[in-house]
């Protein structure tokens, strides 16, 4: 039933590039460049449609200047920049600057910034570098995110970074699909399991039996029923359809990074897909994490991160043998991978290690805490032990500074209904926890309670006031919705320049949302208010509750979602700063 393990590819065709191309005459392009990197201050790209070859079957991507990924842009921080964007789809596209702080009147959201580019037509995007590091771009239009509309960002610093490497690569993380992505999101409002091959059987629940006993097993499976709700719902699109690439390769073509024995080597991870979650490692080296969404962070020493869509991690790693190493990066729910070489010769690949055991949700992930299984035991529904949270982080899993915070609410409107079946009971701070499939890892896996600002956020103002945003949802229907309003039924949100906003999100839903706002800063609570960890995206758990302040610095009209591409349409916010 799964068709994609080790993902398929073609190794004689992957992209028909375009060396020139006459456009139209209202554009300024002349021809169009089409070298993997593009710098300096002015860039011309085109947005059009390219053959692809790219699961073993042919299909045609949308694609910048002729690419997948699109060119990676290298800006210097302090420059500005103008970007003369032409589309040659036959439908209105455009391009949002991921992470980038600009006027709202470049960000590049159709409906929210702009009308979006017509076919046919330049659309010219000019602002100041006001910032480092890594980030990525897309298309802000319909599915086209899905077939291949994005590229990396490598903005230099003005000032030199406080850590060495001798040499620096991109490693953009991405899923295709040959599906249409208008069939995918048929599919999934159809049945939103379409996808997921992972679900229990009668077979599975005879394991269960040898391996709980009967009353566990049989509890256990009466409980996820009654809730109608699945332990194995961890992903709604899989390797059944995609294809995992790096750096816009599949597997069978593997993105080589070369070294010498001895070098520093910085890996700029860019999570571009449409709709997964990676787990990453490269067997036999421990990785630096140095950057987190573009900002520098305290460097720590992981063997592993999972990097939700949309998030960008720099690390540093340093080979001590002259062999191939795997960069490696499964999806979450484990039904694929892409596999890359970190090697000193290209010639030698390295060779994919076996994928984890599929993950299985727990309780926690529904929201409820130790309390609330004990009382559920208490009541003849026994959990197993396989359902909680490791030992470990139980006994620090406390968060106290954080639930104490008391600041004035805002009340906004919420609506129970058919936008929203879920509801976490007893929703915890939970940024210790690595996720389900990962929490029994024997590999020191990064958490967000890992990661602190490196520079101190000590004497930053406090919030003036608190907006509460409940993320939503009815996977019988695959609905989305904030607060169970969905984004076409919903008024904006209203912040107010020059103060600092805390928002705190409550997850009802089982499955991970990272959510995006645009234009600002979000500075997340980890514990820690000395060194508040800046981001452009914040991974909501399944079940759990997360705050982050925000600098309300920026006028204008903001988009605000989660990056989940079929989530997008309705867990989505018009915000307006004025």
């Amino acid at each position: 039933m799964q068709r994609r393990t080790f993902v398929k590819g073609v190794a004689t065709t992957s992209l028909l590039g375009l060396t020139s191309t006459s456009l139209e005459a209202n554009s300024p392009v002349k021809a169009i460049d089409n070298s993997h990197t593009l710098k300096g201050k002015e860039f011309f790209l085109e947005i059009g449609y390219t053959k692809v070859n790219l699961s073993g079957d042919d299909a045609v991507a949308t694609t910048v200047n002729g690419q997948i990924a699109g060119p990676t842009l290298v800006w210097q921080e302090g420059d500005t920049i103008t970007l003369h964007v032409t589309n040659k789809l036959k439908k209105s596209s455009s391009i949002h600057w991921h992470g980038i702080i600009l006027p709202y009147q470049m960000d590049g959201v159709p409906g929210i910034t702009f009308d979006g580019i017509d076919p046919g037509t330049t659309f010219t995007y000019t602002f100041t570098i006001k910032q480092h590091g890594t980030y990525w771009y897309h298309s802000h239009s319909g599915f086209q995110e899905q077939t291949g509309v994005y590229g990396a960002i490598v903005i230099l610093p003005k000032k030199r970074e406080p850590f060495r490497y001798d040499r620096d690569y991109v490693v953009q993380l991405s899923d295709w699909s040959d599906e249409n992505p208008n069939t995918i999101y048929k599919k999934l409002k159809v049945q939103s399991d379409y996808y997921n091959f992972s679900q229990r059987t009668v077979g599975t629940f005879v394991d269960e039996v040898k391996k709980k006993g009967f009353s566990k097993a049989f509890g256990d499976r009466s409980m996820w029923n009654r809730m109608r709700m699945s332990d194995r719902d961890i992903a709604d699109v899989t390797g059944y359809t995609y294809t995992y690439l790096m750096n816009g390769q599949p597997s069978s073509r593997q993105f080589t990074a070369l070294f010498k024995k001895g070098q520093k080597i910085r890996l700029r991870f860019i999570n571009s897909a449409a709709m997964t979650f990676f787990d990453v490692r490269i067997p036999g080296l421990k990785m630096t994490v140095v950057a987190a969404d573009g900002n520098h962070v305290k460097p720590v020493s992981v063997e592993e991160f999972r990097i939700g869509v949309a998030e960008t991690y720099d690390v540093i790693v340093e080979p001590k043998s002259n062999k191939a190493y795997a960069l490696f990066a499964q999806s979450m729910e484990r039904s694929g991978y892409v596999v890359g070489s970190l090697t000193p010769d290209a010639s030698k690949l390295a060779t994919a290690p076996k994928m984890d055991a599929k993950p299985v949700l727990s309780m926690v992930d529904m929201g409820m805490d130790m309390g609330s299984m004990k009382a559920k035991e208490s009541q003849g529904m026994k959990c197993s032990s396989a359902m909680s949270m490791p030992k470990k982080s139980i006994k620090k899993y406390k968060w106290q500074a954080m639930e104490d915070q008391k600041y004035p609410i805002t009340p906004l409107p919420m609506a129970r209904g058919v936008q929203t079946t879920m509801k976490a009971m007893s929703p915890k701070y939970r940024l210790d926890d690595p996720g389900a499939g990962l929490r029994h890892s024997k590999r020191k896996v990064l958490t967000y309670a890992d990661l602190k600002n490196r520079y101190s956020t000590k004497h930053d103002k406090k919030p003036d006031r608190e907006i509460v945003l409940h993320l939503t949802g009815n996977m019988d229907r695959y609905m989305w919705s904030i607060n169970g309003i969905k984004y076409t039924d919903s008024k904006p949100l209203q912040f107010h320049y020059g103060e600092r906003l805390r928002i705190t999100f409550i997850n009802d839903t089982m499955m991970n949302h990272p959510m995006h706002l645009h234009g600002l800063w979000s500075d997340l609570e980890t514990g820690d208010d000395n060194h508040l960890l800046r981001k452009h995206t914040v991974i909501v758990q399944p079940g759990s509750k997360i705050s982050y302040r925000v600098t309300v610095d920026a006028k204008g009209f903001w988009a605000y979602h989660c990056h989940m591409l079929y989530h997008m349409g309705g867990m989505f916010r018009k915000v307006v700063v004025s």
